[in-house]
């Protein structure tokens, strides 16, 4: 190896060195395993979940715990088909030691064997880590993507409990508990991505690639109604002070060495070079930034897809024209981009990439980044197949319970437990009503909201609509019945105390039954009434032709017969000739009596002229007396 060569070398060497030692600090699932069974064994424990595989993110899974008689390290095939299936009602968890080969290598082996989890037990005392698939081999193609099972890594004493239980022939119960990995401090998930926009980096780029493409649906969905908060970040490298005007690092970094990426061929002598990618990095970085200010965050998933399809290093089209011709397809500023990447011969910081080394430092509960690509989840790491059913599962997690988008619940991704037994919770079949809600960690039973009406209960055995239109709805849950055109309910919009039979029944109000008056409440008591039970009420009849009268209790005629009617008549034909003859007397006389003393009045006053002197003596000698009379 010449002079140059070895120069190489030595860079990428201290470039490594000097990332590892600023970024160390790695945090495990805490108390993520709990033995079950044996008693004497019974606590919980740490493990580091794998990055490949799919751990059950929001939920747990409960297992027995198997050691195999050869093939400890789960190097080769085992024997049989699936010989670590269950046959029981819980699964089985293949415990295996750690060496020989590869973590993934295990894992698959196990899942081939029928195995539902995996314990790997280290094999010296030291501080876990996270198991990772190979690099890019032959032996790691067929089988990475379609591992499914999760697998953990546990420290060597715990390993070697288990062991000395299973060798007594003891069953050993352990659950793997994913349900808490995800927190959930509010109703809005924070996540990020640490990705590259190499794609000449194997099977890591070729897996980030794929993941932002089948994710992007989802991602963009769930930000644009507020559910989530993206980000994403890219990992970079300086170049230590010795090695500044080394020939490496000026065609590896930006900004004097202070930001560098690997050269992607790994060839200094031809394509491209390491600062071809940290500038398209920052490209990626500014599109985020530029489109948040313009409130349209998410387009930063349709210029990373589309300019790995249109601009890829592999087709010779990673340029800045090709960029370019991709932010101006997706409307965004071309002008704005530009100053916010600055200027990359600068011999100063740029602010946004020195952010990203800064974060690059884990802090919390986080970790530090030191893979890529690395999934951060409300500031946790997210551990299994960077996988987009995997992957929203997670996200889903992190949301409170009841407070998940419709897209977690989506089929596919979640198994929904109100479809079996109604998950056990209260529902109305007539009505098609249920208290059983399906979240991402499964179902609660909570009484519904319908139509406005608010059901109250326990959600469990009982749910009661309370408000004024109870009645509206399935009839409040109350009875109902109809017969014969009547209907009567216990459901009533102006008693809201519940559901109470209607006069007439008897019953909790969720079943009535008629009362019987005629026989219960003996009905109908007056003289000659006979009583006839009707549904919800009775009726009354009186004997012969009388009608019964309600109010009183009684019977009054209807009709009399023929010869009771002959008095009557008689009566009211003397009544009637009194009164005729009355009348006429009356109108005869008394109108004799006025005529003669309106006369008498009018003579006094206007003598006729054919009265002489003396009739008109006569006249006035014959008024006294009649005024006489008049006044007697």
């Amino acid at each position: 190896m010449n002079r140059e060569g070895r120069l190489m070398v030595v860079v990428l060497v201290v470039i490594v060195v000097a990332t590892r030692c600023t970024s160390g600090r790695f945090v495990v699932e805490k108390n993520s395993i709990t033995v079950l069974q044996p008693y004497s064994l019974k606590a919980k424990h740490d493990g580091s979940i794998a990055n490949f595989g799919v751990p059950e993110y929001g939920g747990s899974m409960v297992g027995s715990v198997v050691y195999p008689d050869h093939n400890i390290n789960a190097c080769k095939s085992f024997d049989g088909v699936k010989p670590f299936k269950s046959h029981t009602s819980r699964p089985s968890f293949l415990l295996v030691d750690r060496g020989e080969c590869y973590f993934a290598l295990k894992a698959w082996n196990a899942q081939q064997a029928g195995a539902a989890a995996v314990l790997v037990a280290d094999s010296i005392d030291e501080d876990l880590i996270t198991m990772d698939s190979p690099e890019e081999t032959s032996d790691a193609d067929g089988f990475i993507d379609k591992l499914e099972v999760p697998s953990v890594l546990i420290e060597k004493d715990f390993g070697d409990s288990l062991k000395d239980e299973l060798k007594k022939g003891n069953e050993v119960v352990v659950k793997l508990d994913w349900s808490e990995a995800m927190p959930n401090p509010d109703g809005r998930v924070e996540y990020e991505l640490w990705t590259n926009s190499n794609d000449e980096c194997g099977i890591r780029c070729k897996d980030q690639m794929d993941f932002i493409k089948d994710f992007k649906g989802h991602a963009q969905i769930l930000e644009k109604e507020g559910y989530t908060l993206f980000t994403p970040h890219y990992i970079t490298w300086y170049c230590p002070e010795p090695f500044l005007l080394s020939s490496q690092c000026k065609s590896q970094c930006i900004n004097r060495g202070r930001y560098c990426a690997p050269d992607p061929e790994q060839d200094f002598g031809e394509g491209y070079e390491g600062k071809d990618v940290v500038f398209e990095n920052l490209r990626q970085l500014c599109v985020h930034s530029v489109a948040k200010s313009e409130n349209r965050s998410w387009v930063w998933w349709d210029y990373v897809t589309d300019f790995h399809i249109r601009c890829s290093m592999k087709e010779k089209k990673y340029t800045k024209t090709c960029a370019e011709d991709v932010l101006k397809s997706l409307n965004l500023p071309v002008d704005k981009i530009e100053k916010c990447m600055g200027n990359p011969e600068a011999d100063a910081d740029n602010e946004i990439l020195k952010n990203e080394q800064d974060k690059q430092i884990g802090k919390g509960s986080r970790g530090d980044i030191t893979i890529l690509p690395t999934l951060v989840i409300n500031d946790v790491q997210y551990r299994g197949k960077l996988e987009r059913s995997a992957v929203l599962k997670a996200v889903c997690s992190a949301f409170k319970e009841t407070t998940d988008p419709p897209i977690c619940l989506s089929g596919g991704i979640e198994t929904n437990e109100c479809l079996e037994n109604n998950g056990g919770c209260w529902q109305d079949t007539q009505a098609n009503i249920t208290a059983c809600k399906d979240t991402f960690r499964g179902k609660v039973c909570e009484c519904p909201l319908v139509a406005g009406v608010q059901y109250q209960g326990d959600g469990y055995t009982t749910c009661k609509a309370h408000g004024p239109g109870r009645c509206n709805i399935n009839n409040g849950g109350c009875w109902s019945e109809t017969r014969n055109g009547k209907t009567f309910s216990a459901c009533s919009a102006l008693d809201l105390s519940g559901c109470n039979c209607p006069e007439g029944f008897r019953g909790d109000g969720h079943k009535c039954d008629d009362i019987d008056e005629c026989k219960e409440h003996a009905a109908c008591q007056c003289s000659g009434c006979s009583c006839k039970n009707t549904w919800g009420g009775y009726d009354c009849k009186c004997g012969g032709n009388r009608l019964y009268m309600k109010d009183q209790d009684t019977c009054i005629e209807r009709s009399s017969s023929k010869s009771g009617w002959f008095p009557t008549v008689l009566v009211l034909a003397v009544l009637a000739g009194f009164g005729s003859a009355g009348y006429i007397f009356y109108k005869y006389r008394l109108r004799s009596y006025m005529d003669s003393e309106i006369m008498a009045i009018m003579s006094q006053y206007m003598p006729l002229d054919s009265q002489n002197p003396r009739n008109a003596e006569t006249q006035n000698s014959e008024i006294e007396p009649l005024r006489q009379h008049s006044s007697v």
